[in-house]
């Protein structure tokens, strides 16, 4: 299912940077200060957004690649208190357990397993931004 996704989205990306450079080149020929404005912004913003969606894509994919061997393996981090409906840790328990598996990653820093799992825990914990930065991490260790 998230193959068809992705090639919706690559289908919708290339849409995007077909009808914005048309936009430009139309906004352009009309010659106006303003319209040459819109139309080098279009030029602009048009392949800089599509850069970081392939970007994400690159990360998404980076990531699930880990995350399925991390499960083949039988590494993924244990379920290990009450979670709450949206399938977040619950607050009086997320610090201890990030805590736990931060101390785990800083103790194995060339191990992108323990930094996979932090960041898998991080991401339970709503901690959002820490837990890209650890999966990234994990990404750039497994690489080496």
């Amino acid at each position: 299912m998230s193959r068809i996704g992705v090639a919706l989205m690559g289908a919708a990306l290339l849409v995007y940077l077909v009808v914005a450079i048309w936009l430009a080149v139309m906004f352009l020929a009309v010659g106006t200060p303003v319209s040459i404005g819109m139309g080098v912004a279009l030029i602009v913003l048009a392949p800089l957004g599509a850069w970081a969606l392939v970007r994400e894509m690159q990360f998404g994919f980076a990531a699930d690649r880990l995350g399925r061997t991390l499960d083949a393996e039988g590494g993924m981090p244990p379920v290990e208190t009450e979670l709450t409906p949206s399938g977040r840790i619950a607050r009086a328990d997320a610090d201890p357990l990030v805590a736990r598996y931060l101390a785990a990653a800083d103790a194995e820093p060339a191990d992108w397993r323990v930094r996979y799992r932090l960041g898998v825990v991080q991401d339970a914990a709503g901690r959002r931004k820490d837990a890209r930065a650890s999966i990234r991490e994990a990404i750039r260790l497994s690489r080496v």
